[in-house]
């Protein structure tokens, strides 16, 4: 088996869509460790990826006025127990275009891996891009996650992320994100993480609202068990008149587990408004028992609500 099949092989058991390499309106990068497998780009979308001694290095243009109409689908892996993946990236969404790229990061057998994602990303004014990333992970603990970005949306824009890892272990999660909004922009980051065993979780998110009536969300969710760890910090800041910004942490915590919240938010002016709300605990008392009072065992009661949690 290649290691293109054997990576889109991995794909399909995680839950993504291995045919996309048959369907040539769709756009793709995929790469095993520092080795580019396969890549194609569409009219108005342009994707420049190359090994470098390094890793990978990236560059995606989606030029102004075009609107992408399928997502375009990027697949990041290390199949074998030990490894390490670089990849940089840097990606450019020119005046009035539109983006959505979904992302797979698969370690299924990860005992000894480092992912390292460094991302410089510029939206142009009245463009939009959603980025979707979801982790699948084995059941080792051996893998250290390392994703920054570095975002600035101009006037009018709008940047959708969301971050997903509740298959498998997390075992070292550093995530690091900062986002400058212009005028008018929309900046919303989510993420869901589940960790298990001794896993240890560091998110931090930045939004930087520097245009008038620019807007932002930072919303968390994190559930632990066993162990494991979560430090989450969320900064918002609103420097522009109009500018709304909102950072909502939830943390649920089971057996030894410790988890932190870290919520800043700081107004340098007087037309801006900041809230923040974070709550740690463990699994509601009532929705347990109404579960349970459905013939649910306490443990399967517990994995549902902290499910629903993760959505």
């Amino acid at each position: 088996m290649s290691d293109l099949d054997a990576l889109m092989k991995a794909l399909g058991e995680s839950g993504g869509d291995k045919a996309i390499l048959a369907n040539g309106e769709i756009a793709h990068l995929a790469v095993s460790g520092h080795k580019i497998l396969s890549m194609r780009d569409v009219e108005g979308l342009e994707v420049e990826a190359k090994e470098i001694l390094q890793g990978i290095s990236a560059k995606v243009t989606v030029r102004a006025g075009v609107k992408i109409k399928n997502p375009v689908r990027l697949c990041f892996g290390i199949l074998h127990k030990k490894g390490t993946q670089k990849i940089k990236v840097d990606v450019k969404l020119e005046k009035d275009s539109s983006a959505h790229f979904i992302a797979h990061c698969i370690f299924p057998k990860a005992e000894e891996v480092k992912h390292i994602m460094d991302a410089v990303i510029d939206i142009g004014e009245n463009a939009e891009m959603k980025y979707s990333e979801t982790h699948y992970h084995g059941l080792y603990g051996g893998i250290e996650v390392i994703p920054k970005a570095v975002v600035k949306v101009g006037k009018g824009g709008r940047y959708l992320a969301d971050f997903t890892l509740t298959t498998g272990r997390v075992g070292r999660l550093n995530m690091d994100y900062s986002v400058e909004a212009g005028e008018n922009a929309v900046t919303e980051l989510t993420a869901r993480v589940f960790g298990h065993a001794d896993d240890d979780i560091k998110i931090k998110e930045k939004v930087v609202l520097s245009g008038e009536n620019s807007k932002g969300l930072i919303k968390t969710r994190v559930a632990l068990e066993d162990d494991a760890m979560a430090e989450v910090t969320g900064i918002t800041e609103g420097n522009a008149a109009g500018s709304r910004g909102h950072v909502d942490c939830m943390e649920i915590v089971k057996d030894r587990a410790v988890a932190k919240a870290i919520p800043i938010v700081n107004v340098t002016n007087s037309l801006a408004k900041v809230t923040h709300e974070a709550a740690i605990g463990s699994v509601d008392k009532r929705q347990l028992e109404t579960l349970m009072a459905h013939g649910l065992t306490p443990e399967e009661a517990t994995d549902i609500i902290v499910r629903g949690v993760l959505k």
